[in-house]
């Protein structure tokens, strides 16, 4: 979504300008430039950060809008604090709605992104036989909210087939699903953060409207990856975090809520006074906007640095970055595909920017902490993360490579040629 806030324009090709290092200005950059961007991210100088599905690194603007708030807090108190920053803290929503194309009031910050979840999904009055219509690659954590409800309310989960090509879930099996069991949620992971899969959201969207059937999308990994229109996708709930691919702090989500959920009611189990007014001895009364998804206590040092992280991804341009993030990513692909000893495991047409794959000869810690050793970030993932997947692949575990725009294409081919090495040195 570009408007007169994205500072980027979009080009045919991403243009990399490799002159002299100088801090970013998003005020009047025209083109993406590489070398501006990694001067804004102090963690360039350390490390070949390849864990951006797990934390991407701050930009400058983004750290010093946090340690700022924190200076003003210790200076003059923390209500006092938050009251001189209103406006700033009103621009979080602001700018979230301008990133996923909806109004700041179907808004709510959260802690997390499974914080978010567990406050939407709380939300819904489910009943014993409720179905939960869901993919075999959806997150760990939403996968075990989903046995919970079983264990606690009695509901069904049912989950949807994948395509036989590898696409991911079969859209048609999941819309007859849909028509079968009329489910009384449909759950999708947009891109899992086991593997670079990217699930139809917006295909499955579709049969959602029509049959009139409350949609929740984990938008994790793909928010700051790819531009998001919550319209679009037709979904009634969505979760995100901002320390992944929009580069915020820590300890911070999102929910986005529709118009429609809104109207109809839905609120949280544990709502409180920020959430809702007390207007009788008997009797509170919900919020109108998607602030009753949220609690009084606040994180307004971190709140003010994910305004200053969608606002950076948004000058920065979402579409530079949808098609720079995924092209690093398929060069690592290919390059370690043709490591003799290592297996690349993401499917689908058009994989996102988490490379996964296993290696002969190692186990699961010592192969990362070699990796950590040579200054590449990555993460791991279990069996335990991705039962159903892990099984079809029949491994125990994979190393997670992420590369984000801000990184080279010679971290690119580093990591390809240390992994390499290790395979070589292998057992």
């Amino acid at each position: 979504m570009k408007n007169k806030n994205s500072a980027f324009v979009s080009s045919p090709e991403p243009l990399l300008n490799a002159g002299q290092e100088r801090v970013l200005d998003l005020s009047r950059e025209p083109l993406l430039d590489l070398a501006a961007l990694r001067a804004d991210t102090p963690g360039c100088e350390a490390v070949i950060h390849f864990n951006n599905a797990g934390a991407g690194l701050m930009a400058r603007p983004v750290l010093e809008t946090v340690l700022d708030h924190l200076r003003l807090e210790a200076g003059i108190g923390g209500y006092e604090a938050a009251a001189a920053r209103a406006a700033e803290v009103a621009d979080f929503y602001a700018a979230l709605a301008e990133l996923l194309g909806t109004r700041p009031g179907n808004l709510a910050f959260a802690a997390s992104a499974t914080h978010a979840y567990a406050k939407a999904l709380s939300a819904i009055d489910f009943r014993p036989g409720d179905v939960v219509l869901t993919t075999r690659n959806d997150f760990v954590s939403n996968q075990i909210a989903f046995l919970s409800l079983r264990r606690r309310h009695g509901v069904r989960i049912v989950h949807a087939p994948d395509h036989p090509d590898g696409s991911g879930v079969d859209v048609e099996a999941m819309a007859a699903l849909m028509r079968a069991h009329r489910p009384r949620l449909v759950a999708v992971t947009h891109v899992p953060t086991n593997s670079g899969l990217v699930q139809p959201v917006a295909e499955i969207g579709r049969h959602c409207r029509e049959l009139d059937l409350l949609y929740l999308v984990d938008a994790c990994q793909s928010v700051g990856q790819y531009p998001i229109d919550v319209e679009t996708i037709g979904c009634d709930l969505l979760t995100a975090t901002c320390r992944k691919f929009l580069r915020g702090p820590r300890g911070s989500g999102f929910l986005y809520v529709s118009d429609r959920v809104l109207a109809a009611g839905y609120e949280p189990l544990h709502i409180d006074m920020h959430g809702a007014r007390w207007v009788a001895p008997g009797y509170y009364r919900p919020v109108g906007t998607a602030a009753r998804f949220e609690e009084w206590e606040f994180p307004y040092a971190t709140v003010l640095g994910c305004a200053a992280a969608v606002r950076y991804a948004l000058r920065v341009g979402l579409e530079p970055v949808a098609r720079r993030t995924p092209a690093l990513a398929g060069r690592l692909r290919e390059r370690l595909a043709a490591v003799p000893r290592v297996r690349t495991l993401d499917g689908g047409p058009a994989p996102a920017a988490l490379v996964t794959f296993t290696i002969e000869g190692w186990q699961a810690a010592p192969f990362k902490a070699a990796m950590d050793a040579r200054g590449i970030n990555s993460a791991l993932s279990y069996r335990e993360f991705a039962q159903f997947d892990f099984a079809d692949k029949e491994v125990e575990w994979c190393l997670r490579l992420s590369p984000h725009y801000y990184n080279t294409e010679d971290e690119v081919d580093a990591a390809a040629g240390t992994v390499a090495e290790l395979a070589r040195s292998a057992r």
